[in-house]
């Protein structure tokens, strides 16, 4: 649905008395307005709407020769008053956040749909306003599930987890982030699936982002041009009917799985050994020792659940089951990675050596998207533990001012550096700006990551007597 939503607080601006900009006014223009703001030349406002948004800005102008002004999004404060390019890598990608309009009088226009919580807006001639709101696209659907604990972290966990996930839903697909990469990434989607079905059972959403990809990877193409991502829509597709008991649509799908699986056989070779062109488990482990035994796991794990919906559809399952000999013939031996490890458990199970590493360090070493995977297999064998880490990590993204959960946070990020709501300070580095690898370097980083929802699931199976 779409909403309008008023500012919470004006945090900066050249201007002194701005408080008509937080009163809530008709949302129609007039010839007589009483309430207005402002601007002359080289003024600006900085407003925080209290909340990450999915959508853009409206702009009622009273008063205006048609004058140019510039408006910035932010996911941050320092976002918002970032330059594009430059040594923190703010970016116009895939939603367009920092531009110039014109502002005519009388007007009441509507301008962006991208991720933020913060708007900048710079004012280069004088210009009458009378309001400026947020426009917020979200699901609002009655949840089926709620966490009722008494555990007053893990209910706010729980909350900003499901506005993170019912941001990322709001366009009728599920996207991996708000303000970047609004495409579905199937590989990435299994967490928002799970946080999903925990919230709403079944959801047309799932079903349009599943057939999606489907339909724009003819065989013997992999979906998104990653053979693990292939490997996770079998994943995603047995748990959503393990969950929603979706006959109707799942059957609809069995012959693409079965071509699928024909497929994947050719690239395990007898001996257990892999041969594809390409191995990806995520950006942390990418290139890394750890790697390939990921996507072991991940194959593992995709042909464990293909043999369980085919018997249940009663279809053959003479090639998955041989696939799964062969994978089998190999060890999953990871290293250092709490990820991989985690996979691990839900493919063949732990050992010691596994059990100790995912909880050295307790929540360092983890990652937004990998969370579920972590935790289910520390809870396996302490559930205390794993209780203990989801409340220090995601907690810790919390005292940095989300109100969303992140594309990725690294606990090393913690010391000493500024929160997402205020300026960076002299003397501290800027969490989103001076941090982030790989394709989310600084501000290119997204705030609202439905990956890092997995966190319900969890919360649903270990958390309800907490």
């Amino acid at each position: 649905m779409k909403e309008y939503i008023f500012p919470k607080k004006i945090v900066k601006s050249t201007v002194n008395a701005l408080q008509n900009l937080l009163r809530k006014q008709s949302l129609q223009i007039g010839l007589a307005e009483c309430y207005t703001s402002t601007f002359e030349k080289g003024d600006f406002v900085i407003l925080d709407f209290g909340k990450e948004m999915c959508g853009g800005i409206r702009i009622l102008t009273f008063l205006s020769d048609n004058v140019k002004v510039r408006i910035r999004f932010g996911e941050s404060i320092a976002e918002t008053c970032s330059e594009l390019g430059g040594k923190k890598n703010a970016t116009n990608d895939h939603a367009v956040r920092d531009f110039m309009v014109n502002l005519p009088s009388y007007s009441d226009q509507t301008f962006a749909n991208t991720g933020f919580r913060f708007v900048r807006v710079d004012f280069y001639e004088r210009t009458e306003i009378k309001s400026i709101l947020a426009v917020n696209h979200i699901l609002r659907k009655p949840p089926i599930y709620v966490y009722n604990g008494g555990d007053a972290l893990i209910r706010r966990i729980f909350e900003t987890a499901k506005r993170t996930v019912d941001l990322c839903v709001s366009s009728g697909y599920v996207w991996d982030g708000v303000k970047r990469d609004r495409l579905v990434w199937i590989g990435d989607m299994h967490p928002e699936m799970l946080a999903l079905t925990a919230l709403y059972g079944r959801l047309p959403a799932i079903e349009k982002s599943l057939d999606f990809v489907k339909e724009q990877t003819p065989l013997p193409g992999w979906m998104n041009g990653f053979p693990t991502y292939s490997m996770w829509w079998i994943i995603i597709l047995a748990d959503y009917f393990e969950k929603t008991n979706a006959d109707d649509f799942v059957r609809k799908q069995l012959f693409y799985l079965q071509g699928l699986l024909e497929q994947m056989s050719g690239r395990v070779k007898e001996n257990g050994e892999l041969d594809y062109h390409f191995y990806f488990v995520d950006w942390p482990t990418h290139g890394k020792l750890d790697e390939i035994h990921g996507v072991r796991a991940i194959h593992i794990m995709a042909m464990r659940k293909a043999i369980a919906l085919l018997t249940k559809f009663g279809k053959d399952t003479t090639t998955a089951k041989s696939i799964l000999d062969r994978l089998l013939k190999v060890e999953i031996e990871p290293q250092t990675s709490k990820q991989v490890t985690g996979l691990k458990y839900f493919a063949v199970g732990l050992s010691d050596a596994d059990k100790k590493r995912l909880v050295d360090g307790k929540a360092r070493g983890m990652s937004t998207f990998m969370s579920y995977y972590i935790l289910k297999a520390v809870a396996s064998f302490d559930r205390e533990t794993a209780i203990e880490m989801m409340k220090e990590y995601y907690g810790a993204m919390l005292e940095k001012g989300a109100t969303t959960f992140w594309e990725d946070f690294d606990m090393e990020w913690v010391e000493n550096t500024s929160s997402i709501d205020e300026f960076p300070q002299e003397g501290k580095k800027d969490i989103h700006g001076d941090f982030g690898a790989h394709c989310y370097e600084g501000f290119r980083h997204s705030l609202c990551h439905g990956w890092s929802a997995g966190v319900i699931q969890f919360i649903k199976e270990e958390c309800e007597n907490v």
